[in-house]
């Protein structure tokens, strides 16, 4: 059965919001470079928060806020897959879990590998951790991307002890096979190493492909694996703060235990209760409209792009709102979105932030209306056409679109 999309907010009232999206720019800058999103919120979510100010439940998140049945029950829905709930702990956000799941995993000057192009806080997080990073980049096969096994075995064997995973990844939108994954937990399990795996955008995660928690990869995964994630992305609550951290074998359940108390009390009253109601089955629906909406806009992205920016590459993710896109052939220097939202007025993330594969990048948030994403791309390819101009062709090299359109 089908499932509409959902509609965007409208400008006019996304721009009341006071959130990093709506308050870094003017309005005269199309923001599309913070992951989030510009929908309302799920209606159980919305009746939630809106109950708990009614009654002024504005405390302390208490000892047992039953997150922890909620995200197990939520994981068998999506994935099949069912944590035990006693392994389940919580607390403020996911780079707060992956930093002390770290710290409790390495000792300082440890190695920490790393695969780039990749969300910028793991390499802070990781330094935070009083680690140290180790790149291994992802492998780019011109079609797809995958981790690169052969360079994380590498990595291991000379002495790294853990392996920071996104999955799915941010920003190529690459869903890991599950082979790959199970490889990964076993090469962790052969070298002593642990894998933290970032997984919120798993419930992003677009037909045909097919989501695989990475504690459920392999047997080996359990003994090696702490996974750390929220509702936070999909159902755009980051400024809630409430993350869980799912272990799958009593050892690395008792390491996530025995951290600090104050761990589990930064998750935010707020963010707890509305992570369980976006869990729970009542927001089910809302999260088929949302994943209807976006898979509309990854498409609409690249088609916009052939007919706008025909040098860009981009290929369509398989999870999230994120679009990874290669503009480096337009000349706008190894980190284009300052002048992209100088001149054509549209605010896209750094692409060297993520690593020197960035280089000539952008990332485009399309968790937005059509018509916004539209228009930015119009602006974009004005510039192109107005920079070339003035170039004389001469920056211009030829490359090509590659939208992966099975992946």
């Amino acid at each position: 059965m089908s499932v509409s999309p959902l509609q965007a907010l409208p400008l006019e009232l996304l721009r009341q919001r006071t959130s990093t999206k709506w308050r870094s720019y003017g309005d005269d800058v199309i923001p599309m470079f913070v992951a989030e999103t510009d929908f309302a919120l799920a209606p159980a979510i919305t009746a939630a928060l809106q109950r708990a100010v009614e009654i002024g439940d504005t405390g302390y998140t208490p000892p047992r806020p039953g997150i922890d049945l909620d995200f197990a029950d939520y994981a068998q829905r999506r994935w099949g897959w069912r944590p035990d709930p006693a392994k389940i702990r919580w607390t403020g956000d996911v780079m707060m879990g992956v930093v002390e799941v770290l710290r409790a995993v390495t000792s300082p000057g440890d190695r920490v590998v790393v695969t780039p192009p990749v969300y910028p806080p793991f390499y802070d997080t990781v330094e935070e951790a009083g680690a140290v990073v180790e790149r291994v980049p992802l492998l780019d096969h011109g079609d797809r991307w995958s981790l690169d096994l052969d360079g994380i075995e590498r990595a291991l064997a000379d002495g790294a002890r853990s392996v920071l995973l996104c999955n799915p990844h941010n920003p190529t939108g690459t869903v890991h096979a599950r082979e790959s994954l199970a490889a990964l937990a076993r090469l962790a399990h052969r070298y002593g190493a642990t894998v933290v795996s970032d997984e919120i955008h798993a419930p992003l995660t677009h037909a045909p492909a097919v989501f695989t928690p990475f504690l459920d990869a392999a047997p080996e995964a359990a003994a090696v694996g702490y996974t750390v994630t929220s509702a936070s992305k999909t159902y755009n609550l980051a400024g809630l703060k409430c993350a869980v951290i799912v272990t799958g074998s009593e050892e690395t359940a008792a390491v996530v235990r025995a951290l600090p108390w104050e761990v589990e009390w930064r998750a935010g009253l707020f963010g707890v209760i509305a992570n369980r109601a976006a869990f729970a089955p009542d927001s089910d629906q809302w999260l088929e409209g949302l994943l209807a909406a976006l898979d509309h806009n990854r498409r609409l992205l690249a088609d916009l792009l052939t007919e706008h920016l025909p040098l860009a590459r981009y290929r369509i993710p398989d999870a999230g709102f994120l679009a990874w896109v290669d503009v480096s052939a337009y000349g706008w220097g190894d980190n284009p979105a300052p002048f992209i939202r100088r001149e054509a007025k549209v605010a896209l993330h750094h692409g060297p932030l993520f690593g020197e594969e960035g280089v000539g990048h952008v990332r485009i948030n399309v968790g937005c209306d059509p018509e916004v994403l539209r228009d930015a791309i119009e602006r974009i390819g004005r510039l192109a056409v107005a920079t070339d101009a003035d170039a004389g062709g001469s920056s211009i090299v030829e490359t090509s679109l590659v939208a992966s359109e099975d992946r």
